[in-house]
């Protein structure tokens, strides 16, 4: 059904054709789920530099790691401008936001 997947990967355009929807499908993904669901696609991108891909040590290290990173991020919103409380979304979209960009470079650089 379709193209062949060895006269796909050979014609080069295997990465573009993979890569080009993920901002859009990204975008799609927080939209429904919030900002902090934009934590859900940082994190295991963070653990996967940390541990390696073997699922059996990443999923473990994404789960503490997402865990830790809204516990900071809670932290830090209550307490950035005090009597006023930031947003928490706000702030885990401008950490995460050049941490995507950064993982998305790295991939479209060293596809693995």
């Amino acid at each position: 059904m379709g193209l062949p997947a060895k006269a796909f990967l050979k014609s080069g355009a295997a990465v573009p054709t993979i890569l080009s929807p993920t901002p859009s499908l990204t975008g799609a993904a927080v939209s429904v789920s919030g900002a902090i669901g934009f934590v859900g696609l940082v994190v295991p991108n963070v653990g996967r530099l940390l541990v390696g891909a073997d699922h059996r040590r990443l999923v473990p290290c994404a789960a503490l790691l997402g865990a830790l990173v809204l516990v900071w991020a809670d932290t830090a919103a209550r307490t950035v401008l005090a009597p006023t409380e930031v947003p928490i979304g706000i702030l885990t979209a401008v950490v995460g936001v050049p941490a995507f960009v950064l993982a998305i470079r790295r991939q479209v650089v060293d596809p693995r």
